[in-house]
């Protein structure tokens, strides 16, 4: 057993950096002598004294090696096999997964609601994509999760798959039946991933939904600084125990996907936050659920107003649901969640995670939940829905859900590195894909490179943005244009 009440790492930037060594390396502002004004305004003399390079003895290189310890200190405190800090968020773990995968074939069973650098890892890495569609929800239009019949369905249609990819929890709060899916994936020799960005605290408390990890994943993707509470752009990648992924192979793709200047404070607010999450992770949340409970109690009670909780597991792909993330039905009120978070923030400064049409998301941190913050939070709410009340909007027609997607011609990467044309959006239909569209609401990527551009797909992305959705992926944000491949290659 590791002592989970030490910071090896941290300990090793405080020691050096008190040392007051004589700085002739990188980076160039060198602890703060060389740094302009109001990069002193923004970060504060500490946090340049502690911005301290890699391959320094006694720090990340040498016997001992505070930062490996750190990692294996992570590792046991969320019962991995083994883990590793990440730089460029559980974006760059999602890219090296995918780089992993290829290792072991190039054909791959997806949710078709993966984030965006999944897309983007398979493009790097050159994967053929099987996808399996998650559950929608019919009233709220958001996206839930997968069923073990549709995976095992998305498994036989891709007898060679090299993994299955999941995403649980959602942005939503709901958390699959991940057990079950990997007996699925196992089943068929295959091993599972878990996009568990949402989940990173689900390990620590035992009222939370059973995380991946325990639930028999083979790799977990996990976004630290979302909900744990490390440093923005900070994550960890986690293989498990008996995994079907090689280690080595693993530790390879990471390199190739993170820089060769590490950030210590990145690094480092990974160790603290582990740490915090071991030693007093259950406590936190246990205060945080409670009055979460309580904040859901009197959102009822506000006319128009619903928040969804135990509610989910009504929906078919839903196995559990993380209080943490309390998401606010907002139907009642006549009005859209993009408007309310948007009157809350301009009425109140009060800033919401997400909206939609239907709901409005806020989200709370291990150790953030207290009374006072959750007042604020509905003080900010009830400025808003005055507001409202004091200008009426529209009537607004209903939200509609996506159409089927279009045909598959090309796979990610050959669609993205061919020729493109550049094409008015409303003379798209037809054409090949050369990049990703995903409209919020719900938040399942609509085109994705290689796939035709269906007459239904684009009549539903300009009816998204017309009712205040948003369009992700596209190179042009006007989303006038869109890349297509080209016609003359």
């Amino acid at each position: 057993m590791l002592n989970q009440d030490q910071t090896p790492y941290v300990d090793a930037l405080l020691e050096f950096a008190q040392s007051d060594p004589g700085r002739f390396n990188v980076p160039g502002h060198q602890g703060g002598i060389g740094a302009d004004e109001a990069l002193h305004l923004l970060v504060g003399q500490t946090g340049l004294t502690n911005d301290i390079p890699a391959l320094i003895e006694g720090i990340d290189v040498g016997r001992p090696n505070p930062f490996q310890e750190a990692q294996q200190l992570a590792a046991d405190a969320w019962g991995a096999e083994r883990t590793w800090f990440l730089i460029n968020g559980a974006s760059q773990g999602n890219q090296a997964m995918c780089l992993a995968v290829a290792h072991r074939g190039p054909e791959i069973v997806i949710q078709r609601n993966v984030h965006s650098s999944v897309v983007d890892g398979m493009i790097m890495a050159g994967l053929k994509p099987t996808f399996a569609a998650p559950e929608v929800d019919p009233d709220l239009g958001v996206a839930h999760c997968l069923t073990p019949d549709v995976l095992a369905e998305a498994l036989d249609r891709c007898p060679n798959a090299s993994a299955a990819v999941i995403v649980s929890p959602t942005y939503f709060g709901a958390a699959a039946d991940v057990a079950s899916l990997a007996r699925v994936a196992h089943s068929r020799g295959v091993p599972l991933v878990v996009d568990e960005a949402w989940g990173a605290h689900l390990h620590f408390h035992p009222g939370l939904p059973r995380d991946a990890l325990d639930s028999g994943a083979d790799l977990v993707i996990s976004s630290t600084h979302k909900i744990v509470g490390s440093l923005t752009q900070s994550a960890m990648l986690h293989l498990g125990r008996n995994s079907r992924f090689e280690a080595e192979i693993i530790d390879r793709c990471i390199s190739m996907t993170e820089s060769t200047s590490p950030n210590s404070l990145l690094c480092g607010s990974l160790d603290a936050a582990r740490r915090q999450a071991a030693i007093h992770g259950e406590q936190m949340l246990g205060e945080t659920i409670e009055v979460l409970s309580e904040t859901r109690d009197e959102l009822r009670r506000i006319d128009g107003i619903d928040v969804l909780d135990h509610s989910l597991l009504e929906n078919e792909s839903v196995a559990d649901w993380d209080p943490l993330r309390l998401t606010i039905d907002v139907r009642g009120t006549g009005s859209t969640g993009y408007r309310i978070a948007h009157l809350a923030r301009e009425m109140a400064n009060v800033n919401l995670e997400l909206a939609s049409d239907t709901v409005a998301v806020a989200v709370f941190g291990m150790s953030t939940g207290t009374a006072a913050r959750a007042r604020r939070l509905v003080d900010g709410l009830l400025a808003a829905l005055a507001r409202l009340e004091a200008t009426p909007p529209e009537s607004k027609p209903e939200f509609a859900l996506p159409p089927p997607w279009g045909p598959t011609e090309m796979t990610p990467r050959d669609a993205f590195l061919a020729s493109h044309d550049v094409v008015a959006f409303r003379d798209a239909e037809g054409r090949i894909s050369a990049e990703p569209l995903a409209t919020y609401p719900p938040g399942i990527p609509n085109v994705l490179p290689g796939e035709i551009l269906t007459r239904e797909t684009l009549d539903f992305i300009t009816d998204s943005i017309d009712h205040g959705g948003y369009v992700r992926g596209a190179a042009d944000r006007e989303l006038t244009t869109l890349r297509v491949v080209s016609s003359n290659p």
